[in-house]
């Protein structure tokens, strides 16, 4: 293969009803979907080494899966849908391959798949280290798509979080020396309104492509009960049926949160009565 060639055909579904058949193939309930599914996307590079093509082709590719499980959830109803795009310790990469990483988050903003899905588009990260003219059409593409009212996708682009930990501790701790909190009034809650994150509920499900078994800095406060799924395609060949898959496994799991399996069965009964 050499690397003009296309790389691959993607038959996206085009509607929910499509998408529905294919999610039942798969063993899902379409009627109990996350409402947060959060995914850190990897395997691009060694895709890409595996067909003896060049690493930045690996990362366009996963551009197509991107905007393939974009359209796929929106189909779902999944709420939000959270994207590990670039790492804080990304920027140790080699400098060429950043810059390529960038070139592609720019060319890859499209606002047709935002507004063709009602998706709705949010960042968070250090949004101040990206190049000026991603940092603006990113910022621009999130004003436009603002008033759009199904999935919101989320991109953690320079983002760590352990950044994100500190950089809340640090408002706290500015809130108390200036008087305007008191250290024994900060609460889980508290803490939660300081993350970048505190627009949005906790991932219920996290994906991670690419055989790795690792967070890797992404979402560890909010991942804390969320359920893991780990698979070893990588990111460029996990389309609808992975993703359908990974939800449908999702769904097979007790959700506990330090409950014991009684009483998870106890408050399910109490909620079917209230209905």
């Amino acid at each position: 293969m050499n690397e003009n060639q296309e790389i691959s055909e993607r038959n996206i579904p085009k509607t929910a009803s499509e998408t529905f058949d294919i999610a039942r193939q798969m063993g899902m309930d379409v009627d109990r979907v996350p409402a947060h599914v959060a995914i850190i996307m990897d395997g691009n590079g060694r895709w890409a080494k595996a067909r003896g093509l060049n690493r930045s082709l690996g990362h366009q590719e996963g551009v197509e899966t991107v905007r393939e499980i974009t359209t796929v959830a929106s189909h779902l109803g999944v709420k939000y849908l959270t994207l590990y795009t670039f790492s804080t310790e990304n920027w140790n990469r080699p400098a060429p391959e950043v810059a390529a990483l960038m070139s592609l988050i720019l060319t890859a903003m499209e606002e047709e798949l935002f507004m063709k899905n009602n998706v709705s588009l949010r960042i968070i990260g250090e949004v101040e280290r990206l190049p000026e003219d991603v940092r603006t059409a990113i910022l621009n593409l999130v004003e436009r798509t603002s008033k759009n009212t199904g999935t919101t996708m989320v991109i953690a682009l320079s983002y760590s979080s352990r950044w994100e930990i500190i950089r809340a501790v640090q408002s706290l701790a500015g809130q108390v020396k200036e008087g305007k909190l008191q250290p024994e009034d900060i609460t889980e809650e508290t803490f939660e309104k300081a993350l970048a994150t505190e627009f949005m509920p906790d991932p219920d499900l996290l994906i991670r492509t690419g055989g790795e078994l690792r967070l890797s800095n992404y979402l560890l406060w909010q991942c804390a009960y969320s359920e893991l799924y780990f698979c070893d395609t990588y990111w460029p060949d996990f389309g609808t049926k992975e993703f359908c898959q990974a939800i449908a496994e999702f769904q097979n799991r007790e959700r506990r949160f330090g409950k014991t399996s009684e009483q998870v069965s106890v408050d399910k009964t109490s909620d079917c009565e209230t209905k």
